[in-house]
């Protein structure tokens, strides 16, 4: 057996953030995944934007900033070759959007400015409103970015097929160790984590080669990046229907380059290459980090809890789950990654934002896909 402290398996943004400050906090760390360091799923489709979250205050806002802050800093200081700090502009919608701007003002506490129609034709940008600009937000090279995290971390191409609990160790083929995180994604083949509600967004890119001078990126419905050595990402997740990667036929979805058009001049644009990814949320939007619970054992256990009980929650030994990040990821990663950490080798407490046991007990009452 090889063995080590801890397993991660996938090897996503949220898996490689779990897996450096494992590796930080001294643990000998293995990271598996079937496809390739950000090779699938969200983070192989992600255009990786690096930005504030803009809105009335909410905490889903507050706890999304927080993270901005943390990750930005993380790639600054660590990985500065794969982060592009090109500030992102976020675009008003339509009319109505942008009075809602403006309600939005008082709770963005993130640096930022307000630019004019006139400023934001100067950058190349039509068709818009008075837009706010993040100077200090900016756009991840995803896989390189991966890769990077990943330097000093070991670190195998290995489909999970199947997996035990043997004296206080998970094992997986020849690998050993007792602490085992999934970062897997919208996928969940190995335990029952139904109440954690974690549901898949596609999520589609097209890279295309172009020599337009767009040293800014921006947001308006889709995201359009800045021009990195020749080439501008255009991209977003919103469609939940499961075939539509194979709908799309290997092209990005056309309506993503028809909002492109509106934005910017797209008119020597040629498609590079194509993406496609399944992004992983949960039923609140905020991610999942922490212990899993052990939801056989409660129900058989505890048969009342349907009913509205609540007795002390069972865990599955030294098992952990990073994921939910949603189109955020290369925001979330990091500090996602650090509080699981912080669980796993110092037993702090998890941030109770993003523990998944919030979720539980309600869906034990409420849930349809429950057999009572």
């Amino acid at each position: 057996m090889n063995k080590y402290d801890a397993i991660v398996v996938g090897a996503g943004i949220a898996g490689c953030s779990s897996a450096y400050f494992l590796k930080k906090k001294g643990l000998k760390v293995l990271v598996i995944d079937r496809s390739g360091v950000a090779a699938s799923g969200g983070s192989a489709a992600a255009g990786a934007f690096v930005s504030p979250k803009i809105g009335k205050g909410s905490e889903l806002q507050r706890l999304t900033n927080e993270a901005f802050e943390f990750s930005k800093d993380f790639y600054l200081q660590n990985f500065p070759q794969h982060f592009y700090q090109t500030g992102v502009i976020r675009i008003p919608k339509d009319e109505e959007d942008a009075k809602k701007f403006k309600e939005y003002e008082a709770h963005n506490e993130s640096k930022r400015k307000l630019l004019s129609v006139k400023e934001l034709e100067a950058l190349g940008i039509k068709n818009s409103y008075e837009s706010f600009l993040f100077s200090e937000a900016g756009v991840c090279d995803a896989p390189k970015m991966c890769t990077a995290i990943l330097e000093e971390i070991e670190y195998e191409q290995h489909e999970l097929k199947s997996l035990a609990y043997d004296e206080g160790c998970w094992v997986i083929g020849d690998y050993c160790a007792k602490h085992l995180v999934l970062a897997t994604g919208y996928e969940n083949r190995y335990f029952d984590m139904r109440y954690m509600g974690v549901k898949g967004t596609w999520g589609s890119r097209g890279d295309y080669e172009t020599s337009i001078e767009l040293d800014v990126s921006m947001h308006k419905q889709i995201s359009v990046s800045a021009n990195i050595d020749g080439t501008v990402k255009i991209g977003a997740t919103h469609e939940k229907d499961v075939n539509v990667c194979i709908k799309c036929n290997g092209e990005p979805l056309e309506k993503l380059f028809e909002v492109a058009l509106t934005m910017v001049d797209t008119s020597d644009f040629k498609l590079k290459e194509t993406f496609c990814g399944m992004r992983s949320g949960s039923k609140d939007y905020f991610p999942l980090v922490g212990e899993v619970i052990d939801t056989h054992h409660m129900l058989e256990t505890y048969p009342k809890i349907v009913k509205g009980a609540k007795p002390e929650l069972q865990k599955i030994d030294n098992l952990y789950i990073c994921n939910g990040l949603g189109g955020r990821g290369f925001v979330f990663g990091p500090m996602m990654g650090k509080i699981l950490a912080d669980k796993i080798v110092d037993n702090k407490e998890i941030d109770k934002r993003v523990n998944p046991d919030r979720l539980f007990f309600k869906w034990c009452r409420k849930s349809p896909d429950l057999e009572r």
